[in-house]
């Protein structure tokens, strides 16, 4: 039994920055491998909407091979930000709402870290019902029942469950679903490309007559991931890595391989997938595509793929986002399992089915705002701090960053300031919003904030007295003295590892 704590910290109030699903994970607590993140990005980037993003492309006037490298290359461009942004959970084994108290404050965090919660969850909302449309054709064909609604609670509830098991069980799903979906999409390939011989169709010269823009295709297709590339963390605080490895790129290096070729080939190949459909069948929407040119067990096959893209993209990528957002944002009281619930409820009062009908609208305006909080992001972490990060203070509500009141003017100030000046030009709204926010929020922290609130790990200079992998250090909390250790891995084998969200 472990010692109750001191009188003193019994009468303490509840902290309401610290729960432990979004403390730092230590090096031993990180169960995802190298093939554990392949297949989590593999699940990911099967996405419903670059099914469309390739359609659009060959309807807008591109070939097919021309849409596929737009695709590839604007995924690639956004990996460079998302692997930048990785290394806080790489390094630091933090979740993203509890790193953005650096940059906005301990209570600044929330505005950000529940706006991408609240969009995550709408993501939730809008694979879950397309999941469900998939499971409702399937057992319509076969049955002749048609309740879409039924099967969208049911669906929603298995994700749930498997989400509240903890990150071990979403890479278990992950490595499952991912095979799968590779097998079935060539094997859709191949009856797509069947039916256009039969119809006389060449895939490869075929080109709209519309006008679509070069620049406008590649942006929305780094927008699909742009949320991602924030909150990555939230992924990347389970990856294993080297103690100690002070180079990035090998530190890094599970992140690179996945990051940089598996999700911008799987990307490439599903916008692929989208325009042949579009090219043979006038739809891009698989799920009309393959009820409309399929039966029997082709038809089950294909459907099945379907509803584990859903699955596996959801549990990543929206869930856990989602309900760790939710968490910081009500900790101690909401616990992690509750959180996933939460997301379950928000993704499902946004009313998704409506929402599909206007994805590209809801695309542009949050595109923006999140560009916005990658540029604070890289320019906090990677400027100001050069990666070094004073975690103890981040979980004191009289800490460091509490700044005024718990807000950080410069970064709220960057954040609004670039998010407006993007809703101007929608179509360009990331690559206004994350420029504008970076210099913004450098100048202000440094002719306004630092001068009136020093952060300890700035002023240390390049001391490892504020790195952690980087050192071979674990951030560890302490239940008795209420604070923080910072523990060589080697000393942390007698230590419990469980955690409810691993």
């Amino acid at each position: 039994m472990e010692p109750s704590p001191p009188p003193q910290a019994q009468r303490q109030p509840a902290n309401h920055l610290l729960e432990e699903s979004i403390l730092p994970t230590w090096l031993t607590q990180r169960p995802i491998s190298l093939w554990g993140f392949v297949w989590i990005w593999i699940g990911l980037a099967v996405v419903i909407v670059t099914f469309q993003y390739g359609a659009n492309g060959v309807e807008g006037g591109f070939s097919l091979p021309t849409v596929m490298l737009i695709v590839l290359t604007a995924t690639m461009t956004l990996s460079v930000i998302m692997t930048m942004t990785a290394d806080i959970g790489t390094e630091h084994g933090l979740s993203f709402a509890v790193f953005l108290r650096a940059p906005f404050g301990a209570v600044g965090t929330h505005f950000p870290s529940v706006s991408r919660g609240i969009v995550a969850a709408c993501w939730f909302g809008i694979q879950t019902y397309l999941g469900a449309l998939a499971i409702n054709g399937l057992v319509e064909y076969w049955t002749g029942f048609s309740s879409w609604p039924l099967w969208y609670a049911v669906f929603l509830i298995v994700q749930v469950v498997n989400v509240a098991l903890g990150i071990k069980a979403v890479e278990k799903l992950a490595s499952v679903a991912a095979p799968c979906i590779l097998a079935i999409s060539i094997w859709m390939y191949y009856t797509l490309e069947d039916i256009a011989q039969l119809e006389g169709r060449n895939i490869w010269t075929f080109a709209g007559d519309g006008d679509m823009s070069l620049v406008a295709l590649f942006l929305i297709n780094m927008v699909v991931w742009a949320p991602l590339a924030v909150d990555i963390p939230n992924i990347t605080r389970f990856v294993a890595t080297v103690p100690g490895e002070r180079r990035f790129l090998r530190r890094n290096r599970t992140i690179l391989v996945a990051q940089f070729f598996v999700l911008p080939v799987m990307q490439a190949w599903i916008a692929f997938i989208g325009a042949v459909s579009f090219i043979v069948t006038g739809h891009w929407n698989p799920i009309d595509v393959i009820q409309g040119e399929s039966t029997g067990v082709v038809l089950a096959v294909l459907l099945v793929m379907i509803i584990l893209a859903q699955w596996s993209t959801n549990t990543a990528a929206n869930v856990v986002p989602a309900a760790l957002n939710f968490v910081n944002a009500a900790a101690p009281y909401l616990s992690y399992r509750m959180g996933v619930l939460l997301a379950g409820v928000a993704g499902t009062a946004v009313m998704p089915w409506l929402l599909l009908e206007n994805l590209f609208t809801f695309l542009s305006y949050y595109g923006g705002f999140i560009a916005a909080i990658a540029g604070i992001m890289i320019a906090d972490y990677y400027v100001l701090r050069r990666r070094r990060v004073n975690v103890p203070h981040l979980y004191r509500n009289d800490g460091q960053y509490r700044y005024m009141r718990g807000f950080n003017p410069a970064a709220l100030i960057a954040w609004f300031t670039a998010s407006i000046a993007a809703l101007w030009q929608l179509d360009y709204a990331y690559i206004i919003g994350f420029p504008i926010a970076f210099v913004v929020y450098l100048v202000l922290m440094k002719t306004w904030i630092l001068p009136r609130f020093p952060q300890a790990e700035i002023d240390a200079g390049q001391s490892d007295d504020f790195l952690a992998t980087s050192a071979g250090r674990n951030w560890v909390y302490d239940p008795e003295s209420r604070g923080f250790l910072r523990v060589p891995t080697e000393e942390l084998a007698d230590r419990a590892t469980g955690r409810e969200d691993i």
